[in-house]
């Protein structure tokens, strides 16, 4: 009925958690429902105490197994074999995509472009490496035999056509090989996705970005009221960490730099003291020693100006904590695109501008994705990803996340 291990959805976003969620609540609801009627001599402590320790059990289980699936994806184990069908441009970018993402569990070992006015060398070019390209002059059939495929996506149905898509399915009818259609639609959640039947054709709808709804009263009432409570649970730690910032060096507590925030705003970010009070008038000459320039989000592979509290404070992000009054304050989010410094925002272009149309974060969806191991184009795809597809469940998945990112010191700097 509710499918929840349908290979479909296991080990794939939170479809299968959902599912797994409205199971539980169904059957215990049923089971209300029955005592009652029959008047079943149940414990209602029983049930009351079984339920959320049976979810919790579920959704603990499904993720421990989720995380077996993707380490096995990773060695090349339990994938499905795939052949892109499609045009020279779609089908290489969403092999591309396949081989960068391991943990979807799609292997793609073949490409077939049904086009013969397509130039078959470019696209054997942008192919991942080892994976065979196919013309038209081998048909289908030929086409699934050389690859093994088990799936088959197809990433551009101009290059088939209505009847020819048709003729596709009929071919794999009975053949238990899955047949999937790419909108080339990426970074967009399932939830701006709605699929609507038109007099027969089916349409997929993309609802409007959602970085509007990002700056709602619901999110703001959110973010002062869990920075107020974790400025009271972290009270000891902050005033601990204060008076070590003190004796180690001398200097402020407090370090204040000058972030660019949502639309533009400056403010200015509070911080703990991590390093030597001159620290600001030696980094050019440091990272020019290392060949490095303030072009691109600069870290030092072993920065000198760093105290001894003030490494420990950075490897498990201590030194962020004040940031907490700049949430209150209405400077920042508790989640949300980490804030710029000026000479980064001078380099946006079009697409990484969308960074600021939202409240800049403590945390974000590239730090628990990889924090300072990530590249500078990949932090910028994944916080636009963010700003785009905002929801509440999204920002209380990241801050869990970030917890397990900290005590786990991943990426840190």
């Amino acid at each position: 009925m509710h499918q929840a291990r349908s290979p479909k959805v296991v080990g794939h976003g939170w479809e299968e958690y959902r599912r797994v969620v409205v199971a539980t609540f169904r059957v215990f609801a049923i089971l209300a429902i029955v005592s009652v009627a029959f008047q079943v001599d149940a414990s209602r402590l029983y049930l009351a105490t079984a339920f959320p320790l049976g979810l919790m059990g579920l959704l603990v289980e499904r993720k421990l197994a989720r995380v077996s699936l993707h380490r096995a994806r990773v060695r090349g184990e339990a994938a499905e074999k795939v052949l892109v069908i499609g045009g020279e441009r779609a089908a290489a970018e969403l092999a591309t995509w396949f081989a960068k993402h391991k943990t979807a569990g799609y292997d793609v070992c073949g490409v077939w472009v049904p086009d013969e006015s397509q130039p078959l060398a470019a696209i054997t070019g942008e192919a991942p490496r080892g994976v065979p390209v196919m013309s038209s002059g081998a048909d289908f059939t030929e086409a699934l035999s050389r690859s093994g495929a088990t799936t088959v996506v197809v990433t551009d149905t101009e290059h088939l056509g209505h009847e020819s898509l048709r003729d596709l399915a009929w071919q794999l009818e009975g053949s238990n090989i899955d047949l999937i259609l790419s909108p080339n639609v990426l970074n967009v959640s399932s939830s701006r996705l709605f699929l609507q039947d038109v007099s027969g054709m089916p349409m997929l709808h993309v609802s409007e970005p959602q970085y509007a709804a990002a700056a709602r009263l619901s999110k703001r009432v959110f973010d002062i009221v869990g920075a107020s409570l974790l400025l009271v649970v972290a009270a000891p730690l902050f005033i601990a960490t204060a008076i070590s910032v003190k004796v180690s060096s001398p200097g402020r507590i407090f370090y204040r730099q000058e972030r660019v925030g949502r639309d533009g705003e400056r403010f200015g970010m509070i911080k703990f003291r991590s390093m030597r009070s001159d620290a600001d008038s030696q980094l050019a000459a440091l990272l020019k020693a290392e060949g490095k320039s303030l072009a691109e989000l600069p870290k030092l592979t072993k920065d000198p100006r760093v105290t001894w509290v003030g490494s420990f404070i950075r490897r498990y992000s201590i030194d962020e904590l004040p940031q907490l009054l700049n949430v209150v304050k209405g400077d920042m989010s508790l989640v949300g695109p980490r804030p710029q410094r000026d000479f980064e925002v001078a380099q946006y272009d079009r697409v990484a501008e969308r960074r600021l149309t939202v409240r800049p974060g403590m945390t974000g969806l590239w730090q628990v994705s990889g924090r300072s191991d990530l590249a500078y184009a990949e932090a910028i795809n994944l916080d636009v990803h963010y700003v785009e597809n905002w929801s509440m469940l999204s920002d209380l998945v990241i801050l869990w996340r970030t917890a397990r990112a900290v005590v786990a010191s991943e990426g840190a700097y």
